[in-house]
């Protein structure tokens, strides 16, 4: 059975297929075909990961994942946090979040973030039981970016026990302690839990 990944982001993209790869699931990609992405006006991490992946399979009748996630920084009351992939407007690339976020931090000593994820799973739109797993990967904020990896706030994200920015991290590696890759791996022990059935 095919599962859809709920996201037009290249970059979850690619770190979440190797991750699930052993899913028991044919992968189909959002941004492999024309379901517009939805919008996010969700209060938290949770509701926004569950409107993104009830949409997908609203307009699919299939099985789907998202997931959402952002950057958590202390000095800055929790900001970006859910609104990290827009926190310089609406068309903001990440050089931009990552410029604006430098400067929002600037006067602050306290340099302490954590990335957060939620990722969901839904037999159907409907379904009333969605699986939920969260992830969070703490570290500090970088003065400058360092690193080509990765994508969003990567470069600015550093991981103190490493000696590496998030971008400086080869993937595998990134996969093993993220906060995405942490909330896949206990999603996928709940879904190896509880096989899969079709929502009626």
């Amino acid at each position: 059975m095919d599962l859809v990944l709920a996201t037009r982001n290249q970059g979850k993209i690619d770190e979440m297929r190797p991750m699930l790869a052993n899913v028991g699931f044919n992968l189909v990609n959002q941004s492999d075909t024309d379901i517009p992405s939805p919008i996010e006006d969700g209060a938290t991490f949770v509701e926004n990961a569950l409107i993104k992946a009830r949409a997908v399979s609203a307009a699919t009748d299939l099985p789907s994942i998202a997931d959402d996630s952002g950057l958590v920084v202390s000095a800055l009351g929790g900001a970006p946090g859910i609104f990290s992939a827009r926190y310089a407007g609406e068309t903001a690339t990440d050089a931009d979040n990552n410029a604006r976020l430098l400067r929002e931090l600037a006067p602050h000593a306290d340099r302490r973030a954590f990335f957060f994820c939620c990722m969901v799973f839904l037999r159907s739109a409907q379904d009333p039981t969605p699986l939920i797993a969260t992830g969070q990967w703490h570290g500090e904020i970088l003065t400058e970016p360092r690193g080509s990896g990765g994508f969003g706030y990567d470069p600015l994200f550093w991981v103190a026990d490493l000696k590496k920015s998030a971008a400086e991290l080869v993937k595998a590696d990134k996969n093993t302690i993220s906060h995405r890759g942490q909330a896949c791996a206990l999603m996928l022990q709940s879904l190896n839990a509880q096989p899969f059935t079709a929502s009626p």
